[in-house]
């Protein structure tokens, strides 16, 4: 600060509580309370007390201990001190510490007062305890304790010891256990280690947790191929889009240059429980040349990188994996966790390997089926293609009765791996140039492939551009043109659910009309989608049970839910789109400004990650409201990326939804969160 160090002690004192008060509002303190969910106005407190002294010889000393192992929740005192020594020393690992048992040698009658401090502070506080200590020429003094800090294996195991110890419910004990923290259980991590030892050379948005590494791959196309030839790649693109989705599948992980934590690719990821790093400022992508510059650094398809999807850093080289450990206490906190939520949770599955792996997890149904994400497969986009390239209902129709036994047997799949829990099916949603190429030397490959004109092809490819495509014709608007498409889609729902329900099974289809902004545009399709439904129950002689709602997703639809609730027999909330509506923002241009935001002030975290209550949550409010007074009975969800987020899920549950979607492996989070909610607001 250009100013001597004052010597009047009064003033000392003054600038040290100052700082303490300033350090709230450093780059550091704003990362850490975005990263925790901590409100920026609370404010922070400073205590003051005299001090003592552990660096006065040989009979004083500091260390820092923590009642069970913060690691994996062993019962045993964990720790370390240092004579002669102050708690700095410690800290900054100036000096190497011994471990806190051989304090019993050092100084047995100090250890064995220790020893009883921490039990009585343990069985005070109900929890495990992180405490800091220093010995004066022979004398304990407790400088301060807490709960202590734990790994996710730790905070269950403690969990779970301390009710078999009676220190605690098994209410209290879900209470001790952060959701969001069974996320590292869930997903490959890095060996310590070997993390240790490297450096990171950028960081982007850590978009979906677990850590990869491999070759790059420039594209979706290479990236399958060389990994069916054994290769481990990493998917590096500017941005991803549905077509991507087979190579997105088949690497290890994904790393993009663009896109918010919503973005396509981290949406795709965190449904496959892929890692993604996504937004990396520091990528530049030369397509052309197959050469991509990270950090001012020049990597080629030979090159390997690390991803850790947890953190949004990025390495050079292969850094070691190891599968996460998770011990039979898991499964009791699961079963605690279930026996007290009150929201059921379900999980968002586009095909059946995404729908068993949520089953697995505890999901009670599928709370989104997005179908497009179907039509991308190599065998099935040729016959998307010519159904936008269709110049008649009758050409139109003949595309999609090539689609409409691989749709169908995809909806068998998903039923039979959710043994009769509920499948909510959203029918296509993305604009179609999404299925088109956009260069020029695609578009002829494309066009001679399909025996039609460059120029025919080029004049679809033109007709379908638009200048705002997520406000343009998608949705519930390409069934009001198209109304074949809801009608092929429609078949393939009640024909699988009715050979699934032939061999056994109890199918419960719910069909979800995306992007409804009118209750007529829901009416509209509806119609064409029971009409449907029941000219094939009738042709096969059988009943099904289904249900037709829509996605609110639109303001509009949220301020005349009640109109559309005469309609729609359930709602679920896409909350990424009416957030992005709500906000004006595009999700995957957000993250370029919202850093400007949260140094600013003006946010404290990311709407799209996080559900902005004040706004877009009273838009849910609003449509829930006025949903039930139409129809008492409705059934109510969230499917957006907020639906595995804690402090949403709470949100919900007070709000008075039914269930919450999310990636199949945020399951466990959601059904602990949904736990959480239950218990903190009886």
């Amino acid at each position: 600060m250009g100013e001597d160090f004052p010597q009047d002690p009064k003033k000392q004192l003054v600038g040290a509580i100052e700082a303490v008060f300033r350090s709230w509002d450093n780059p550091r303190a704003i990362v850490y309370r975005r990263m925790n969910d901590i409100p920026g106005d609370w404010g922070t407190a400073v205590n003051v007390q005299s001090m003592v002294f552990g660096n006065m010889g040989e009979t004083s000393g500091t260390g820092v201990a923590f009642t069970r192992s913060p690691t994996n929740g062993d019962k045993h005192l964990y720790g370390e001190f240092l004579m002669n020594a102050q708690g700095e020393d410690v800290v900054a690992g100036i000096r190497t510490p011994s471990p806190i048992d051989h304090l019993k040698q050092t100084n047995p009658a100090v250890y064995e007062q220790f020893l009883d401090i921490c039990s009585r502070l343990e069985n005070y506080f109900h929890d495990m305890q992180d405490m800091e200590f220093t010995i004066e020429r022979g004398k304990l003094y407790m400088l301060q304790t807490r709960n202590g800090k734990r790994t996710a294996l730790a905070a269950i195991n403690i969990a779970v010891d301390l009710v078999k110890e009676g220190l605690c419910t098994e209410e209290e004990a879900l209470l001790k256990i952060e959701p969001k923290q069974l996320d590292d259980l869930l997903h490959p991590t890095f060996d310590k280690a070997a993390l240790k030892k490297s450096e990171a050379i950028a960081s982007g948005l850590p978009a979906s947790p677990g850590a990869a590494c491999g070759k790059i791959a420039f594209s979706a196309e290479e990236a399958k191929e060389r990994a069916k030839a054994g290769e481990k790649v990493i998917l590096v693109r500017v941005e991803t889009s549905p077509e991507d989705i087979e190579g997105m599948q088949a690497a290890q992980g994904i790393l993009t240059a663009r896109g918010g934590l919503t973005s396509h690719a981290a949406v795709v990821a965190r449904g496959m429980g892929a890692c993604c790093v996504c937004g990396c400022d520091a990528v530049e992508i030369d397509e052309e040349n197959d050469v991509c510059i990270i950090a001012g650094k020049k990597f080629t398809r030979d090159d390997v990188i690390s991803l850790d999807g947890s953190t949004g850093n990025i390495y050079v080289g292969a850094i070691p994996t190891v599968k996460p450990e998770i011990s039979g206490n898991f499964a009791t906190i699961m079963e605690w966790a279930n026996k007290y939520r009150k929201l059921q949770v379900r999980a968002n599955a586009d095909n059946p390997r995404d729908a068993s792996v949520a089953y697995d997890f505890g999901a009670q149904g599928v709370g989104l089926c997005r179908t497009e994400h179907m039509f991308f497969e190599a065998e099935r986009i040729p016959a998307v293609r010519e159904m936008i390239v269709a110049s008649n209902v009758v050409q139109r129709k003949a595309a999609l009765a090539k689609l409409l036994p691989m749709q169908r047997q995809d909806f068998i799949g998903i039923y039979k791996a959710l043994h009769g829990y509920p499948v909510t099916i959203r029918f296509l949603d993305p604009p179609l140039h999404e299925f088109l190429p956009t260069k020029e030397e695609d578009i002829r490959a494309l066009a001679k492939e399909m025996g039609i004109s460059y120029e025919q092809l080029l004049e679809t490819v033109h007709s379908l551009h638009e200048m705002n495509p997520m406000l343009g014709h998608r949705g519930c608007r390409l069934a009001v043109t198209y109304p074949e498409i809801a009608e092929m889609q429609t078949r393939a729902v009640i024909e699988a659910a009715i050979a699934v329900n032939k061999e056994g099974g109890n199918v419960k289809a719910e069909i979800m009309i995306p992007l409804v902004g009118d209750v007529k545009e829901l009416a509209y399709v509806k119609k064409v989608v029971v009409d449907t439904a029941e000219a094939v129950m009738a042709e096969q002689g059988v009943k099904v049970e289904y249900m037709v709602g829509t996605m609110i997703e639109i303001p509009r639809a949220a301020i005349t839910a009640d109109q559309i609730a005469k309609e729609a027999e359930f709602f679920s909330f896409g909350t990424n789109d009416l957030t992005q509506m709500t906000f004006g923002f595009s999700r995957d241009d957000a993250g370029k400004f919202l850093g400007d935001y949260y140094s600013k002030k003006i946010f404290e975290f990311d709407p799209f990650a996080k559900l902005d209550q004040t706004g877009v949550g009273e838009l849910v409010r609003i449509a829930v409201e006025k949903g039930k007074s139409v129809r008492p009975n409705i059934k109510l969800g969230i499917c957006g990326e907020h639906g595995g987020d804690p402090s949403t899920i709470e949100f919900c549950h007070k709000v008075g939804l039914n269930y919450v979607s999310c990636s199949p492996y945020r399951v466990p989070i959601a059904i602990l969160a949904a736990a959480h909610a239950a218990i903190k607001n009886k």
